[in-house]
């Protein structure tokens, strides 16, 4: 009888040791990841500094570019002031604070926008089309970052034509769906 309440207390205790255990890893995760929804009211505030247009819109994807754990801003923007012939503008945005700071802006761009499983200095890189404004037919184009920024013109080096299959993950697949800038 005695075994049979030693190996009880044993069970007993084991399992609280291993639900302690187990509760403290999950908040050890939880401490340890940052904030992953950045709060898209300051980024459409930030975004509403550069343009007055009440028809302007945008789509926004939050993606950690960098690997510091902040997701950055890629956002696709629409509007007179942001397309012509060769298509719109891409701005990449990094936390600042409570507002963002501009990382590059991109022109003559079209989605789908993909962030690439490859890097350049410690940066994913991106893959943007370009088409329209006499560039026939279209082509993805990759974004290396510099150290500073992203090239701002996906159709001139030292942006380049992917001509292979690179990997990578789709984080603004259409202009379908946006958001008015001024809601």
């Amino acid at each position: 009888m005695r075994i049979f309440i030693f190996r009880m207390l044993l069970t007993v205790s084991g399992a609280v040791f291993f639900s302690v255990l187990f509760a403290s890893a999950c908040l050890a995760q939880t401490q340890r990841e940052p904030d992953a929804s950045p709060k898209e009211g300051s980024l459409q505030r930030f975004l509403q500094t550069f343009d007055h247009d009440k028809t302007s819109r945008y789509i926004a994807a939050f993606y950690d570019l960098n690997g510091d754990g902040s997701p950055e801003a890629i956002v696709y923007l629409m509007g007179r002031g942001w397309c012509g012939s060769g298509g719109c503008n891409t701005l990449i945005l990094a936390r600042d604070g409570s507002s963002w700071r501009i990382v590059s802006n991109e022109t003559i761009t079209w989605p789908p926008i993909r962030v690439l499983n490859t890097k350049s200095n410690g940066w994913h890189n991106l893959g943007l089309w370009v088409r329209g404004g006499g560039i026939r037919p279209g082509y993805e184009a990759e974004l290396r970052f510099d150290g500073k920024t992203y090239p701002t013109n996906p159709s001139i080096p030292p942006a380049r034509r992917l001509g292979e299959k690179v990997e990578g993950e789709v984080v603004i697949p259409s202009a379908e769906g946006a958001k008015l800038l001024y809601p």
